[in-house]
Formats: structure tokens, C-alpha cells, sequence
């Protein structure tokens, strides 16, 4: 079993290497004046993208919750570079905003090229507690309104050629404790658009679906979450963002951030035991 063990981690090494050599390579003057709607945007990986979009001379849309926190962000775009970087207001788990978001950029904008779904809502880092009323609710934020942006957005992405860009979780493809409600969001996303993607490919769509798996990311409300409770190491925030750009840039499918998720995500169904070993050691728990 060791042997064997070694043989499957040299192969995904050699497979994840191989994919990197032949990956489409990034052009950053090609986002130079696109038109770009970045959603979760005053914090975090969202206010990140937007800084590197801005440094690429691109024309920004952020929306999140909090409008000081957007009015900060847009000011920072614009210092940066963008060649126009506006915010627009929203909370995503009510019907209308979603669309709502999308028409105000497009119609700002005069067209997207890219679409870019990273906004999430609070929940608990803790044992789940039977509350289906947040999950419920939680759903709508991470999921159903992602499915009515990427279809308010799809007409003018395909006018364009352009890109959804889906940022995901290592979450959404292994199930952890004390993150139910947030990891069945997370299955959810990339079950639909993975399943969106290839129907888009049937019809030969010009709109490319890229899936951004990321493990643990510095943001401080994730490390807020963390402190104490887990000994996984975070990475920074900024290059996730920058990963998750070039990703959408040039097209790929998928994005695995850091390199870890890529071999968990592989190899995860082949040694369920190892799995959940590794899952329940990575937490400290005391009942």
C-alpha cells in the first residue's frame, strides 16, 4: 500500500506539472480596458482582484454589502490605474439585487467580459446546530444568487467572448467540521456550473466557465474563524487573487490554489480512511 501510496503522488505530481507546462499563457495587456464585475469585493480576495485589475488598467464594477467599505476600494482602483472602477451596493440574499447588480454594470460598462462570483455569506465556525432557516439563506447567498448572476450576465458574456470566473472551495469538493451549512454551498457551486459549462460547450458558446478551488486564505475573516481551532496554513490573499485572474484570463477550466488542494482533490476518493485522518487531525477539538 505504501508503494502504492507513492506511485499516485508522483503521478498527480507529473500530471499537475504537465498541465502547468501546456497551460494557456497569460497576457496581462489583455485586460487592459475589459469590462470587469467583481462580486464580495470591500474585503478579502474580492477587494484584492480588484486592486490587481486596477493595476491591469481594467474598467472595475465591485459590489458588496458594505458601501464605505466599496467607496474606499473604488477610490484605491482608481489611484492604481483603472481606467474607470465604480461600486454599487447590494446584498445578495434578496431576490432582486443580484440581477439588479448585473444591470448596472452592464449598462455602466456598456458589456461585461468578465464575470467574477466571490461573495459569500456569514455563518458560524461551529458544530451545526439544526438551524435550516440559515442554510436555507445561506444557499440563496452562495449559491442561487450566483445562478441568477451568471444568467443575467451570460447574453453580453457571450456578445464579448468573455469569461465566468467561479471562486470555490476545497470545501466544495471534501466535506470538514464545523462548516455544514458553508460546504454544502459550495458542492452546490460547482455541481451547477460544472454541469453549466458543459452545456455551454454543447452549443458551442464563446463563454469559457473557469472553477477556482482554493484551500485556506488569509483574509481576516477566515483567520478570525480559524484562530485556535485549526493548524492548516493560510495563503496570502493577494496571490489568490492574482490566481484566480489569470485563470479567467486565459480561459482554464479550473484553478486548484494552493498547490495542495489539487492532490486532496484527487486523491481523496482513493483512500477515504487517509481522508478523514486528515480532515478530523487538521482540527483541534475537545469535546
Amino acid at each position: 500500500m505504501k508503494t502504492f501510496t507513492k506511485v499516485l503522488l508522483a503521478s498527480v505530481a507529473v500530471v499537475w506539472l504537465a498541465a502547468k507546462w501546456t497551460a494557456p499563457t497569460f497576457n496581462a495587456e489583455s485586460l487592459r480596458g475589459a469590462k470587469v464585475l467583481v462580486t464580495g469585493a470591500s474585503t478579502g480576495i474580492g477587494e484584492q482582484m480588484a486592486y490587481h485589475y486596477a493595476t491591469f488598467g481594467a474598467q472595475i464594477v465591485i459590489t458588496a454589502r458594505r458601501e464605505k467599505l466599496l467607496q474606499q476600494v473604488v477610490e484605491k482602483c482608481l489611484r492604481l490605474g483603472a481606467q474607470k472602477a465604480l461600486y454599487i451596493a447590494a446584498d445578495m440574499s434578496s431576490d432582486a439585487d443580484p440581477e439588479r447588480v448585473v444591470e448596472f454594470a452592464v449598462e455602466q460598462l456598456g458589456g461585461l467580459d468578465y464575470l467574477v462570483l466571490n461573495h459569500i455569506g456569514p455563518s458560524p465556525f461551529s458544530m451545526w446546530q439544526g438551524d435550516v432557516e440559515h442554510l436555507g439563506w445561506l444557499m440563496k447567498v452562495n449559491f442561487l444568487s450566483y445562478a441568477q448572476m451568471a444568467w443575467k450576465g451570460l447574453p453580453t458574456l457571450e456578445q464579448n467572448k468573455g469569461a465566468l470566473v467561479v471562486v470555490s472551495s476545497l470545501l466544495g469538493k471534501m466535506a470538514s467540521p464545523f462548516v455544514a451549512p458553508y460546504t454544502s454551498t459550495k458542492f452546490a457551486l460547482n455541481g451547477f456550473f460544472g454541469g453549466l459549462r458543459h452545456e455551454l460547450a454543447l452549443k458551442n458558446s464563446n463563454v469559457s466557465v473557469s472553477i477556482c478551488t482554493l484551500g485556506l486564505i488569509d483574509t481576516d475573516s477566515a483567520m478570525e474563524k480559524v484562530k485556535g481551532v485549526t493548524n492548516l496554513p493560510a495563503y496570502p490573499a493577494s496571490e489568490a487573487a492574482l490566481k484566480i485572474i489569470m485563470t479567467g484570463a486565459t480561459g482554464e477550466q479550473e484553478l486548484f490554489y494552493p498547490w495542495y488542494t489539487y492532490i486532496l482533490t484527487l486523491s481523496k476518493d482513493f483512500f477515504p480512511s487517509i481522508r478523514d485522518y486528515m480532515v478530523l487531525s487538521s482540527y483541534n477539538y475537545i469535546p
